[in-house]
């Protein structure tokens, strides 16, 4: 994305800039495409040298080792812990993408008669969806059994896929022995210490094996191979812009790539490349791999752009090799806005200035200048340096649950994938003094190497932060909050927004839903994954991927006055004391006072920070002190039981009906029932609709043993958004039975809604 970016600004500039030379090299770009762009640049072709590769495609696979493909031998066995995996195999894809349909076409249009039946029958029964597990166990098993001594390259997706093929290629009698095969693998999360044996030779007489992701493909160069095993697919990050999701899901490789996967078996003497996928298919692939400029959200990009001052984000990006869609440039400068890089003019703000000039992600910048501004430094600097690496903790395939529990001692209990960050640093700061670095990360499972990629980072951000005036030379003034826990997730919650998951508590499980997504789940390694009850009411997460379903990384609990006061924008409800925060989303609901004052406490916070921006110097301890002390206290006084969602304390309006009071600002009265009741933690309520004589219909609605009819309405849907009315009428005290004109006091929300709490009874009301 970066070199796209470079080569906007070179374009212009060599015009104006005579002296310049501009050389571009690459083994695999689109030659002609880079050659148009510049105007019809003279291309070199150089010839690289590699030994002969033999090419063979699936049939010719199956040809020479008569391998029967049929409908069940393709499933990939992911194990007990992953069966879902297993069975989702058998389930048809619901939407097809483009090379999915390409391919499917290709299959459809080749005859293969130059094969045998048996090929044929085994090519019609080919699964294009499945890596082929057991396929690739028989073309090892052939290449150990027929074929010349050599090194063997496998190309898997991810780590899910090589770590179950090597269980299942340590099963067999042949593969799985030691004085035969050696078995090593290569993914981007292992230790660099485990990723050096793959360059190891094997013992005399000892095959190897390597299973590998696509970082095997142009990024390292393994001597010894001969053999490449090509299963076609790739993990490749994509940018869904339309649900501004990032997905991270096995796709068909191009036509580039599996022409660099067969190289790697020519480095160093002829070799032989197995193709597990048949020719028309790798015909229908695409040349090149889509850039990453249209596959990735923009953000940095976009504030990268305003701080060098050349005019509009979109005209500037419109200039691009290929530009991306705009959509995907209107969502990376919707949150520029939304975290207050950017005015509504598109103009840096005081905020977006100091971002520009940190080499680190929008939001984690923020975090970063948040934490220096309320004297809680040290952690939020650990955490933004561990956040812009890899993930120190190391997650073994056959030490998980021990790797799982060290890092669940480091969260002591706080609900915080964060905070067991900072507390892994520190511990291995200390260690280190005490010269027990290296016993600390083996007995932790952390990478040492990226713990001084942490370490290392915290010096450069740190002296960028002293260069603005932010953060004071004397290290304890700076850190004169610290110690604040609640504090500390105020400013991770101030980073991490909009990346906010409701916890919908039900009445035996828990489940996460953000505002884009729905569900979403957390990954495995979180230490919120190990709960089975999470006190908070809101997780703050700085990534979210699509990996099938969508997953969240590290997340850390937050309390609703964290999220009014350290959250986005907050406007006003229809009602009084309701305050709504994500376009309404995420709504809160209290006594009309106490909003005024959240509202009013944060415009001050706002007021305060604005000054600060401007004047480094300023000393927000003694400038806002009082205002200093509320926040404090707010934060660190809610005990999180999220009483602002869940419950309703607002003034009636003095005329005003039901059906206006829950539907006026585009609410789903069947939506707003739903969401008080489970996350009050009660199961979703449920509907039973008759068909009346009169062709309407009336609804009833049924939760916690209780019932409510609607009035007769001309349709289905109706009929049950007017049942959903009544049950919330009655849950809010305010039902037409008892509602005065005149009265102007505050409803008691308490009495039903601890009937909806405490004992079963069964009431039926009749209305129309």
């Amino acid at each position: 994305m970066n070199e796209d970016f470079l080569l906007i600004v070179l374009k212009d500039l060599l015009p104006r800039r005579q002296d310049l030379r501009l050389i571009l090299m690459s083994a695999t770009l689109n030659a002609e495409l880079f050659s148009n762009y510049f105007g019809g640049a003279p291309a070199i072709h150089i010839p690289g040298f590699t030994y002969p590769v033999r090419t063979q495609f699936l049939e010719d696979v199956l040809e020479m080792t008569g391998y029967k493909l049929t409908s069940f031998n393709q499933i990939d066995d992911y194990g007990q812990e992953k069966m879902w995996k297993t069975q989702r195999q058998l389930v048809p894809r619901k939407r097809k993408n483009q090379i999915t349909t390409l391919v499917e076409d290709a299959l459809n249009k080749s005859s293969f008669e130059n094969y045998s039946s048996r090929a044929r029958d085994s090519l019609a029964c080919w699964m294009p969806d499945c890596i082929g597990f057991n396929l690739i166990e028989a073309v090892l098993c052939h290449i150990c059994r027929k074929e010349r001594p050599g090194a063997v390259l496998v190309f898997m997706t991810g780590w899910e896929d090589i770590s179950s093929l090597r269980d299942q290629l340590k099963a067999h009698p042949l593969l799985g022995d030691p004085n035969r095969v050696l078995l090593v693998t290569c993914h981007g999360s292992m230790a660099t210490s485990e990723q050096k044996l793959i360059f190891e030779k094997p013992p005399p007489n000892v095959r190897k094996i390597v299973l590998a992701t696509n970082m095997a493909e142009a990024s390292i160069t393994i001597n010894d191979i001969v053999f490449v095993v090509d299963c076609g697919k790739a993990k490749e990050t994509t940018y869904d812009a339309l649900n501004n999701t990032p997905c991270l899901l096995p796709s068909w490789i191009s036509k580039a790539s599996a022409r660099q996967r067969k190289g790697r078996a020519g480095r160093v003497q002829p070799g032989e490349c197995y193709h597990l996928y048949p020719r028309c298919v790798y015909e229908a692939f695409a040349e090149y791999q889509l850039p990453e400029l249209l596959r990735t959200p923009l953000n940095s990009l976009c504030l990268q752009i305003k701080s060098l001052q050349v005019g509009s984000i979109g005209e500037f990006l419109s200039a691009a090799l290929q530009p991306p869609e705009s959509l995907a440039v209107q969502n990376a400068i919707g949150f520029l806005k939304m975290i207050g890089a950017l005015d509504e003019k598109e103009n840096l703000t005081n905020l977006g200035k100091y971002l520009t000039m940190l080499p680190v992600d929008p939001k984690l910048g923020k975090m970063l200048i948040m934490g220096a501004i309320f004297h809680c430094f040290d952690p939020v600097l650990t955490i933004v340096s561990g956040l812009s690496v890899r993930d120190p903790f190391l997650l073994p395939q056959d030490k998980k649950d021990l790797a799982g529990t060290a890092k669940s001692r480091f969260s002591a209990k706080d609900y915080s994938d964060h905070m067991a960050l900072v507390r892994a640093y520190e511990g291995w700061k200390e260690a280190e003094r005490e010269g027990s670095a290296y016993e600390y990360c083996w007995r932790n499972f952390l990478s040492a190497q990226t713990l001084q990629a942490i370490h290392s980072l915290r010096k450069q951000f740190n002296f960028i932060l002293k260069d603005t005036g932010l953060v004071e030379e004397d290290a304890s003034n700076n850190n004169k909050l610290s110690h604040n826990q609640s504090l500390v997730r105020a400013i991770i919650c101030s980073g991490l927004y909009p990346g906010i998951a409701s916890v919908v508590h039900r009445e035996t499980s828990m489940s996460f839903k953000t505002m884009d997504d729905g569900q979403v789940f957390l990954y495995a390694n979180s230490v919120n994954a190990r709960y089975e009850t999470i006190p908070y009411p809101w997780l703050v997460f700085g990534e979210k991927v699509k990996v099938n379903t969508v997953f969240i990384r590290d997340s850390t609990g937050v309390s609703d006055s964290i999220l009014i006061l350290f959250g986005g924008a907050l406007a006003c409800g229809v009602q009084a004391g309701h305050l709504k925060m994500l376009d309404g989303y995420i709504d809160f609901f209290m006594d009309h006072n106490l909003a005024e004052c959240f509202l009013k406490l944060k415009e001050e916070l706002d007021k305060l920070l604005q000054k600060k921006l401007q004047d480094p110097n300023l000393d927000i301890l003694k400038e806002g002190k009082y205002l200093m002390l509320a926040v404090q206290e707010l934060v660190s006084g809610d005990q999180c039981e999220g009483r602002f969602v869940f419950g309703r304390e607002s003034r009636k309006p003095k005329i005003i009906n039901d059906n206006d009071r829950f539907t006026e600002d585009g609410a789903n009265p069947k939506s707003l029932l739903q969401t008080l009741l489970m996350r009050s933690g009660h199961s979703p309520p449920k509907y039973k609709t008759k068909h009346l004589k009169t062709n309407e219909f009336r609804a009833l609605v049924e939760f916690k043993g209780m019932q409510f009819v609607g009035k007769p309405k001309r349709n289905k849907q109706l009929a049950e958004g007017d049942a959903a009315i009544e049950a919330l009428a009655w849950l809010t005290h305010t039902s037409n039975n008892n509602q005065n004109e005149h009265d102007d006091s505050q409803p008691d929300v308490t009495d039903n809604m601890l009937k909806v709490l405490g004992k079963r009874r069964r009431s039926k009301r009749h209305s129309g």
